[in-house]
């Protein structure tokens, strides 16, 4: 109890030091196709996890491809981080939210980060054509919502 209690405590003390560019999330993001290794990717994954259990933050990624996207949103929806609202936006279908647990959002994740371009378009250049897919932890207050 008086563990969680200082943990409480340096965290606020964080929090009101802390500016966005100083935040430890800040520097959580890469484009995929990525260079990392798996085991990089899991790590990165589970570090934004942490994150958007005990800050004000969201993971997004965005996945570009011709002439659409989509936008998948995660954000903490308990105090735990073991429950997470998931909000996914298409173009095509608008806005679709569920929660999800913690193990979906991680296998979700990673397996996003971990994909290479495989289709024969992607293959033969139209990927190029559009913005690579971004993953981005960032503070909830930024999110696009419906």
């Amino acid at each position: 109890m008086a563990s969680e209690q200082r943990s409480r405590e340096r965290a606020a003390d964080h929090a009101g030091t802390t500016t966005d560019d100083e935040a430890p999330w800040a520097n959580l993001e890469m484009t995929v196709p990525t260079d990392r290794d798996h085991a990089s990717v899991v790590a990165l994954v589970e570090c934004a996890l942490v994150e958007l259990t005990h800050e004000a933050v969201s993971a997004v990624f965005i996945s570009r491809q011709v002439g659409r996207s989509t936008r998948t949103q995660y954000v903490a929806a308990d105090d735990v981080g073991e429950q997470f609202q998931k909000r996914h936006f298409s173009d095509r279908l608008g806005w679709h939210e569920t929660t999800v647990p913690r193990r979906t959002v991680r296998d979700e994740l990673i397996t996003q980060l971990t994909r290479s371009p495989s289709t024969p378009a992607e293959r033969s250049g139209e990927r190029a054509a559009s913005e690579p897919d971004t993953f981005v932890v960032k503070p909830v207050r930024e999110l696009q919502t419906p």
